[in-house]
């Protein structure tokens, strides 16, 4: 596994962030400072009682210092142009902690001026800004900066002269810096705090795991359950990056992890190549979906939502198990079609042998669920677990001594600066969006582009996540799209349920109080069941003003809340395809340069095993899969899996044998009837029988004497 800061950076820059870790005397100050850094942050998260702006500055300091130089702002040739570079760089750094010593400063002292700014203000705000667009450019590319330019300027000069919906009068540079910087908006907002708070917790919870041999231990656990089937390799390549992907969080990383070791598995079972490097995309991108961690994407949209962490990630399990049993399947349908085996190795350890010399690396999840269940925050859960990880390898034979907590610490840090001035960027957009209130004007864009349908509104949405994922990660496009379309998805969710009942003549009194004052003449309507087509009618006479009023008489606190998380639970989805569908794929680019395979056509692969990232929003939206009871939850969840299964199997054309083409026509309906929210759990339980007694007869006529894996080329 390459060094995690190099993971960070762009492939051009990879030679010359390795020097600088080799570099003599910077080498050596990186690894104190990453040390000071994530003491600090622990500190930040225990016991500070620094003020948020403060600790929201210092973070910035922090790893804008550790950016500037570990990731340098060009590859030099020569050693005079490296020394020029890592000199600018050394300037840039310092300028860094002169910004962040400038506000606690003379923070006092602006507002004592009445937030009016003098010269020093200007600089310090204006550098600020720059200073971490600079630094976004160099981990994530250009788009980021660019975005951020276009946004700070609409509120500042070109937004008076757009016409329509989008025109903005403006706001004065000395208003627009001021919320940037120094107002702890902007950077140093919301997004920030998440950034220092859940994200570093978790990133180096992630980190000490590792570094404690968990990873091995991950590995081993999924070759042992499930390496012994047929096409075990493959379903081994899920189940790790499930498990690796719980606590890492970055579908890159799990990637290159699990896939230097699943991916010639797969190749030596006898599974094509780039469906191995396709297997380990999809399902390393599933790790961004996997509670706890979730990407960061859990404590963002905790955040956003109002809904404690621990509901989210509780809500997300099913859907994530769903997802990489989707994948899963694929591997089924592949492993039978291309007649892969199970590799018996006689000297591998058993599942008992395995749980017995690394059980103790489950007990930290076990202390991190039980911290949270308790009703610790998630940063305290963190910090218990992270202390838990080292208690418990004083169970193993590598205990963790002092030498390894600190790589564990420096490896955490080092892991968390691309995220933290992703991060920190992305605030600037967020304070625009909000300051203009341009995310309720693109939310009411979407729903008139929709026509009011659901259906058009994810699909537009889906289409906006791979445009933006083409050059956001995937956490920051999340934020961009949760930010501007999950008002209109919310609204429209609620809006359906509203119609199903006035559908059904069952609307609440006191929602109807609300009808008398914006609609005192349809009154008489509401006292008996209608049509779809009067209910959407009478909506239409309620005035937007009143819509939020009416959903909290009608509907219950419960179903609007779970709601919510549903809206951005489908955004949080749909933000992930940047990650296997080309032209921008880095999971997949990463799994094809492992199996040497044509990146695009990885990429394509992926797409094609990641199908779960579309066909699982759905099921949030038209399903109580996230707003059910738990008895409704678990039973979509089952009849989802039968669902998806025969609709793979028709994308495919195979099962247990090759499908003739009306069988295969024939198994979308067959999945529909299991996937479609339609309440009836007959007509769920049909669909369930057709489908086996399909599964069945296929398996029948796909029985026969199976070929050696070591024909396959």
């Amino acid at each position: 596994m390459s060094d995690p800061i190099i993971e960070q950076v762009r492939d051009e820059d990879a030679s010359a962030a390795e020097d600088r870790l080799q570099h003599p005397w910077l080498g050596r100050f990186l690894f104190g400072f990453a040390i000071v850094t994530a003491l600090v942050h622990l500190y930040f998260n225990t016991f500070s009682t620094i003020s948020t702006l403060w600790t929201s500055a210092m973070h910035f300091g922090f790893f804008g210092v550790l950016c500037a130089l570990s990731v340098p702002m060009a590859r030099p040739e020569g050693a005079g142009a490296k020394r020029l570079v890592l000199g600018v760089d050394v300037i840039l750094a310092l300028a860094t902690a002169g910004c962040v010593i400038y506000l606690m400063a003379f923070e006092d002292a602006l507002y004592a001026r009445g937030v009016t700014f003098i010269a020093s203000d200007w600089v310090a705000s204006i550098a600020a800004v720059v200073l971490v667009l600079e630094f976004a450019r160099r981990t994530t590319g250009w788009f980021i900066p660019v975005l951020c330019i276009i946004a700070l300027t609409y509120v500042a000069w070109w937004g008076q002269y757009v016409d329509g919906i989008f025109n903005f009068p403006g706001l004065s540079w000395e208003t627009v810096l001021f919320r940037s910087y120094l107002g702890g908006q902007g950077m140093l907002g919301s997004i920030a705090r998440i950034s220092w708070s859940y994200v570093f917790m978790f990133i180096m919870f992630g980190a000490f795991l590792v570094k404690s041999g968990a990873g091995d231990f991950i590995i081993d656990l999924a070759r042992c359950a499930a390496g012994r089937f047929v096409g075990g390799p493959g379903f081994v390549a899920v189940f790790s990056s499930g498990l690796m992907g719980s606590v890492s969080g970055s579908a890159v990383a799990n990637t290159v992890s699990t896939g230097v070791i699943t991916i010639p598995l797969m190749r030596k079972a006898g599974f094509p190549a780039r469906f191995s490097a396709g297997v380990e995309a999809a399902a390393s991108t599933g790790g961004q979906l996997m509670p706890p961690v979730m990407g960061a994407g859990a404590f963002i949209m905790a955040s956003y939502t109002q809904v404690s962490y621990l509901t989210i990630i509780g809500v997300a399990a099913l859907p994530a198990l769903l997802y990489f049993l989707s994948v899963a399947m694929f591997v089924r349908i592949e492993a039978k079609r291309s007649n892969a085996q199970h590799l018996a190795d006689p000297d591998a350890p058993g599942i008992v042998e395995v749980l017995k010399t690394g059980w103790h690396f489950l007990l930290p999840l076990v202390v991190l669920v039980w911290a949270l269940i308790y009703g610790f925050t998630p940063t305290y859960a963190a910090g218990i677990a992270i202390a838990s990880v080292i208690v418990a390898s004083w169970l193993s034979k590598q205990p963790m001594g002092p030498k390894r907590v600190i790589e564990a610490l420096v490896l955490g840090t080092r892991n968390m600066i691309t995220t933290a001035i992703l991060l920190i960027t992305v605030g600037l957009i967020v304070n625009v969006v909000s300051t203009t209130g341009i995310g309720n004007t693109f939310s009411l864009m979407i729903t008139d582009w929709a026509g009011g349908s659901l259906l058009v509104t994810i699909v537009l949405i889906a289409i906006a996540s791979l445009i933006l994922g083409m050059g956001l990660p995937v956490t920051a496009s999340y934020i961009v799209l949760a930010t501007l379309s999950a008002p209109a998805l919310y609204n429209l969710m609620a809006n359906a349920q509203l119609l199903d009942l006035l559908v059904a003549g069952d609307l609440p009194e006191q929602a109807k109080a609300v009808f008398m004052i914006a609609a005192p003449d349809q009154l008489q309507a509401l006292a008996s069941p209608m049509s779809m087509a009067e209910a959407q009618a009478l909506l239409a006479k309620v005035p937007d003003t009143f819509s939020s009023q009416l959903y909290e008489q009608a509907l219950s606190p419960q179903f609007l809340t779970m709601s919510l998380v549903a809206a951005h639970m489908v955004i949080f989805w749909l933000s992930q395809d940047s990650n296997v569908t080309p032209p921008v794929c880095l999971t997949a680019f990463a799994a094809a340069a492992i199996a040497g395979t044509p990146q695009m056509r990885t990429g394509l692969t992926a797409w094609k095993l990641a199908k779960g990232l579309y066909i699982v929003p759905l099921l949030f939206v038209w399903s109580p899969l996230i707003t059910g009871t738990p008895l409704e939850m678990v039973t979509v969840f089952v009849m989802a899996l039968f669902g998806v299964y025969a609709i793979i199997a028709g994308l495919e054309g195979y099962l247990e044998h090759e499908l003739s083409w009306w069988l295969r026509l024939l198994m979308f309906p067959i999945g529909a009837l299991m996937l479609w929210p339609h309440g009836m759990l007959s007509v769920d339980l049909l669909g369930v029988a057709i489908f086996v007694a399909v599964l069945i007869w296929s398996a029948r006529q796909g029985a026969g004497p199976a070929r050696p894996a070591a024909t396959q080329g």
